[in-house]
């Protein structure tokens, strides 16, 4: 019998019958090809070879998503038949090697000729599998003790400008942030290691005023400094880090691999912050790519332990339920019986007013909720801004309208009144 396999489901699109085109997926990211080849015995295919465990045909299109030269130098007409398929793969084909595995779930399939859309929806590890890569090193729990915050979500937000700022004026915005009385602070995926702010003089200079504010008010704030670089950079920048008291990297995931961001993690026990800018170039069309649902899965194993999944009513073209499953990916363990959640970070147009909204999609507190504007523009100063969403966190706990709430709470009132009224 089969040890428990790697399960992917994806969606395809075809003139052909959906079920050879399974096939053709299973063999050709196994141990086949187009044709049976010298050496592929029964045995081998027994023991290698992808097997295809369902099919759903779906309603059709009336035409197709993308381009195939194969189909039209064969002069296949439609109609296009969608289809979503499960394919179990061997997981002793992959072993503990990430990229492989990602090689294997996502990799030639999306050039196949034989159809015209197709995209991973999912991906399932065995237990067996899943301990076989990184777990988060803090995770909701380790992220949670470094910042104080034993309950309720942590309030972030962005280093705005994104780029311009001197190390001292950026530290001087880091000092008024943590006033303000944020939990978290980062800076943008664009600001890594500029000439006008080398990271090295940057690091030190914002760590120097969030030492002095520990020291004042007690109060940890976690910083997230953005140290996207060639590997061995990334390990140096991470101890700098740690030298100077830190406790979180963030990390551009799609720009630097998945090798990458595991090595980094083997090498620094700090909180990992992934970034997924990039991420709509892998998504965005509905008949291609990957889905949050297999993406986090991949960057799971990497063992970071927080990731972005945009903001409700924000000012990205993801639609509020993609936001809603990706946080709820975020937080449901990849196997039966390992912890290994990570933290969601809603960002990108966040305000008091999207609280609501946010703490329905996600059913938890254990999230990060991270506001630019919304707490930079607010109109009696960052510190007013920052109040404002505490303010609607306590009302969306008590069960109170952010209206309600509001008449008691100046703060949050301003902001209703200033950003435009409830959002959520």
């Amino acid at each position: 019998m089969r040890p428990e396999p790697i399960r992917a489901t994806y969606l395809i699109e075809t003139p052909l019958d959906p079920a050879a085109v399974a096939e053709v997926i299973a063999g050709e990211q196994s141990c086949g090809t187009f044709a049976r080849v010298h050496g592929e015995t029964d045995a081998l295919r027994a023991r290698a070879r992808a097997l295809v465990e369902h099919i759903e045909e779906l309603p059709p299109a009336v035409e197709p998503s993308l381009a195939s030269a194969w189909l039209a130098r064969r002069g296949q007409q439609g109609p296009w038949r969608r289809a979503r398929v499960t394919v179990a793969f061997p997981a002793e084909n992959v072993g503990p090697n990430l990229p492989t595995l990602a090689a294997t779930v996502a990799g030639n399939l999306f050039d196949l000729g034989e159809v015209t859309g197709l995209r991973l929806e999912r991906l399932a590890l065995p237990a067996a599998e899943r301990q076989r890569f990184e777990l988060p090193r803090q995770g909701i729990a380790g992220t949670r003790r470094a910042t104080g915050v034993a309950n309720g979500p942590l309030i972030g937000s962005i280093i705005k400008p994104n780029v311009g700022l001197s190390a001292e004026e950026t530290a001087d915005l880091a000092d008024r942030l943590c006033a303000a009385g944020l939990d978290f602070i980062k800076d943008d995926e664009v600001c890594a290691d500029p000439a006008h702010a080398p990271l090295v003089e940057r690091v030190t200079a914002v760590m120097r005023r969030v030492r002095r504010h520990e020291d004042r008010t007690g109060r940890r704030v976690m910083v997230a400094f953005n140290i996207t670089d060639e590997t061995d950079a990334m390990r140096r920048h991470a101890e700098l880090i740690e030298r100077e008291g830190g406790s979180c990297a963030m990390v551009s995931l799609n720009w630097c691999g998945l090798s990458a961001v595991q090595s980094l993690r083997r090498s620094t026990g700090l909180a990992l912050h992934g970034h997924r800018n990039g991420f709509g170039a892998l998504s965005r069309h509905p008949m291609l790519g990957i889905s949050f649902a297999a993406y986090q899965c991949l960057w799971r194993l990497t063992g970071i332990d927080h990731l972005h999944v945009h903001g409700l009513h924000g000012k990205f073209a993801q639609a509020d339920d993609e936001v809603v499953d990706a946080a709820r990916d975020c937080l449901a363990p990849l196997s039966a019986g390992i912890d290994d959640r990570v933290m969601p970070a809603f960002s990108s147009g966040q305000w008091a007013g999207t609280v609501p909204a946010t703490r329905d999609a996600a059913g938890s507190d254990d999230l990060l909720f991270m506001a630019g504007g919304g707490i930079l523009a607010h109109p009696d100063g960052p510190a007013a801004g920052v109040a404002s969403i505490r303010q609607a966190w306590e009302a969306v706990a008590v069960g109170e309208t952010l209206e309600a709430h509001a008449q008691r709470r100046p703060e949050l009132n301003r902001a209703l009144a200033f950003f435009g009224g409830v959002s959520g």
